[in-house]
């Protein structure tokens, strides 16, 4: 598949990007599978490995995640704790939450109902 055909696919994994209030938000959409890991890995920890100290994860588009995307997630946590900053989850649909909390991502990454709930906390 080409990406310009990847592109077009309705589950395709998507990022945009916003800073609010000095915290970097990554709204994304689609699936987070092993196909999409790349686009995860780049969302969250930059195209060159450069990545805010403080961002919050917006799942609230994102219908599927397999444990390819709890690995990114875990690499993030690990990276933004070295840097002493931190990742939070918000608005993960009920089957995304369930993998979370199955693999217990939520024990370390705070996980929230909403993205004003993540920049507040």
């Amino acid at each position: 598949m080409t990406p310009t055909d990847q592109a077009d696919r309705p589950d395709h994994l998507s990022a945009e990007h916003r800073m609010i209030g000095g915290v970097h938000v990554v709204t994304l959409r689609g699936e987070v599978d092993h196909d999409a890991q790349g686009v995860l890995r780049r969302a969250l920890l930059g195209v060159d490995e450069m990545m805010p100290a403080r961002f919050v994860a917006d799942l609230s588009a994102v219908t599927f995640m397999d444990s390819a995307g709890v690995n990114v997630f875990i690499t993030a946590h690990l990276q933004t704790a070295q840097a002493a900053g931190w990742v939070r989850i918000a608005s993960a649909l009920r089957a995304v939450r369930r993998v979370l909390q199955v693999t217990d991502v939520e024990t370390f990454i705070s996980c929230h109902l909403s993205v004003e709930e993540a920049l507040g906390a």
